[in-house]
């Protein structure tokens, strides 16, 4: 299943403290304090969508003694709680006008 940011229209401004972010969404007003990884995340979904095994390739486990397995999963759970604060969304084949295309 790959995910992207919910429109070309959202904004998503960072700022760092070390491996903190807040993010500021444009679209619904709201700021999010996040860690590196998910900071990570939502960056390379601006650039495409991607499902977890893509972002799990990308994105650098901060545990290093955990599996590739592990990280994935963790990476799933991570996709669903920025779903729930409604920064990213599952593509869906049949959306047309709502860039960036999942293909």
């Amino acid at each position: 299943m790959k995910w992207q940011i919910i429109s070309s229209n959202q904004a998503l401004y960072f700022h760092s403290w070390g491996n903190e972010y807040v993010v500021y969404n444009s679209l619904s007003g709201d700021t999010h304090l996040l860690d590196l990884t998910a900071a990570q995340v939502l960056l390379k979904l601006q650039q495409s969508p991607a499902d977890a095994i893509k972002l799990a390739k990308l994105v650098a486990p901060i545990d290093q003694s955990e599996t590739y397995t592990q990280h994935e999963l963790q990476l799933e759970g991570l996709l669903e709680e920025l779903s729930r604060l409604s920064l990213i969304e599952k593509c869906q084949n049949t959306i047309t006008n709502n860039p960036p295309s999942c293909k």
